[in-house]
């Protein structure tokens, strides 16, 4: 009989997070493979892939041995980008997969992503996972390993998403050293056009910078090998790969609901009334343009696992959040950094290559990215709920669906604690720089009512 508890800490709202040696070890590896394998069943087929991060090799040595004790049949298909991970469960007809990753994450973290065949698994799963661990299983019987690579299938079917593609663009790439960068070693000479690759080189430490996109400074490689190269698209990948942010010949920053908004028009052609689910940080930017296009939008919690299950519940085709997980229906309502990558080149292609000009189609506004401010775990989700309390006393027009998005006449401003670090995340938009000063001063004087003095700049 085999018994394990976790650190409560590391069971995150869509997977399991931490860092190395000091939140989760080994132990908590096989402790999961056992404890997951035990709830598929025995015979269960899972796939097991991982990214390039130091500690993985420990985390994958106790994580398969453990599945094995539970009874499960492992296809161990390689390091490569958690999307992949995606593809295999649907190619090889797997029950379930688990993705050895922690994504965006700085390099001491590492953690895991779980799916099922047809969902994904996350938050309630997880907690019933820990207390499976806790209570104790028996070893099962007829476990099994087998190496089942499948990146080239996987980058097959990523140049495949770029035959439509027109003209000769000239595109910047950003691994960010992290698991895309074996796939676009492969990739990039397949494809039509001249692409130029920065951090390419599988790298753990992550040397070039920060593996998220979402953080401005770390954009100012991609920026500076555009104007090198005179390319007028760049794409920017987070650790795993299942978030893209692009930048424009402007140098304009393109979060995930702008990169979404580009690439409706197909899918809401093919599906007119369609409802395309966002999250609550979504820009107005993102929301006119949908309905411009006729579809609707569904305002949701953030957090992949969390959009994709509502996208599941409701039957939207498409979906996106501003972090840059974009979300696709017919693949089964996966998100794909890549390849929402490929299909933005191919969006601009159509518009003669001119990324740039497709945004400046779109409605204007004055937009933050994503700030992100220092807050205890032990803290962050009560002090949303104290901010949330004094607003509704005040009488503000609000949603509430995660966090508190406010709607001033200046525009919007948000506050909601991060899934996945010690954080509050805030965000702002209005149509001109005067009116996003003042909602920046109302995210401070939110805050301040609770104890807590920011700046946000």
């Amino acid at each position: 009989m085999s018994r394990h508890v976790f650190n409560p800490e590391i069971l995150r709202a869509y997977d399991i997070r931490g860092v190395f040696g000091r939140d989760l070890d080994a132990a908590d590896a096989y402790a999961l493979g056992r404890a997951f394998a035990a709830h598929r069943g025995p015979g269960a087929r899972i796939a097991v892939g991982w990214d390039g991060r130091v500690s993985t090799p420990t985390l994958i040595e106790r994580l398969v041995p453990g599945l094995i004790d539970g009874g499960a049949r492992v296809l161990r298909i390689g390091l490569g980008p958690t999307p992949m991970l995606y593809f295999a469960v649907a190619r090889l007809r797997c029950d379930a997969g688990i993705m050895v990753t922690a994504s965006h994450n700085p390099p001491q973290y590492n953690g895991f992503k779980l799916c099922l065949a047809d969902r994904p698994f996350y938050g309630p799963d997880l907690q019933e996972l820990a207390a499976h661990a806790a209570k104790g299983a028996s070893r099962i019987a007829g476990g099994s390993a087998d190496d089942e690579p499948i990146l080239a299938e996987y980058v097959d079917f990523l140049a495949d998403a770029a035959r439509d593609w027109r003209g000769r663009p000239e595109i910047v790439w950003d691994a960010a050293n992290g698991a895309a960068a074996p796939v676009l070693e492969a990739l990039l000479p397949r494809l039509p056009g001249r692409h130029h690759l920065i951090n390419g080189r599988l790298d753990g430490l992550f040397p070039g910078h920060p593996p998220d996109p979402t953080v401005p400074a770390n954009l100012a490689q991609i920026k500076a090998a555009m104007r090198a190269h005179k390319a007028g698209i760049g794409l920017a990948l987070d650790g795993d790969a299942d978030r893209v942010v692009a930048v424009d010949a402007q140098e304009r920053m393109l979060l995930g609901d702008v990169v979404t908004a580009l690439l409706a028009p197909p899918v809401l052609k093919a599906k007119p009334g369609a409802t395309v689910v966002t999250d609550v940080k979504a820009s107005r930017v993102m929301i006119a343009e949908i309905e411009r296009l006729g579809g609707k939008i569904e305002l949701w919690r953030t957090g992949h696992s969390l959009i994709k299950a509502r996208m599941r519940e409701s039957g939207a085709p498409f979906g996106g959040e501003a972090s840059g997980h974009v979300f696709f229906g017919h693949l089964g309502n996966r998100d794909d950094g890549i390849y929402a990558g490929l299909r933005l080149v191919a969006a601009a292609t159509e518009a003669n290559g001119d990324l740039a000009a497709l945004v400046d189609r779109l409605p204007k506004a004055e937009t933050t990215p994503e700030i992100r401010l220092h807050c205890p775990e032990a803290r962050k989700f009560a002090l949303v709920e104290e901010v949330k309390a004094k607003l509704a006393a005040s009488g503000a027009t609000m949603v509430t669906v995660d966090g508190v998005r406010v709607t001033t006449a200046d525009g919007w401003w948000l506050l909601r604690a991060s899934n996945t670090g010690a954080e509050l995340v805030a965000r702002c938009e209005s149509q001109d720089q005067a009116g996003l000063a003042r909602l920046k001063t109302a995210v401070e004087a939110a805050l301040a009512g609770v104890g807590m003095a920011v700046k946000l700049g």
